[in-house]
């Protein structure tokens, strides 16, 4: 099965942006859907954006829409999300997963059988 390894979070203040990475070892992401997620301290696992990979389709959830964008490098099998115009409530830890190109919904937590450990996220005003 996939590894994933995210990386690229940080702390920075509202308005700034960031680019987080997910590097995918001890396999492809050939035939996958992969999708960036986030979770705030006592709430739900919230999904951001996927990327079926082979055809390069996207999802974006509407709550970040037109400032996080999903990109992939084929070359060196890595997910990308930039997020530009940070806000306190972007506050989260960041995880990439990696599933079934068919099957459930994109947002669906369900879709994803392998996940980082996640990255933590963290926007101050």
């Amino acid at each position: 099965q996939v590894q994933l390894v995210e990386s690229g979070g940080g702390s920075v203040q509202a308005g700034d942006s960031l680019r987080l990475s997910c590097a995918a070892s001890m396999g492809t992401l050939a035939n996958t859907i992969t999708g960036w997620f986030r979770q705030a301290p006592g709430k739900e696992r919230e999904a951001l954006a996927a990327m079926v990979w082979n055809t390069g389709a996207t999802f974006t959830a509407n709550s970040v829409k037109g400032r996080f964008t999903i990109s992939k490098d084929n070359s060196k099998n890595t997910l990308s999300l930039q997020m530009n115009s940070l806000k306190p409530v972007d506050t989260a830890v960041y995880y990439c997963a990696a599933g079934s190109q068919y099957g459930s919904p994109w947002y669906s937590t369900n879709r994803y059988n392998a996940w980082g450990q996640g990255t933590q996220v963290t926007v101050a005003s």
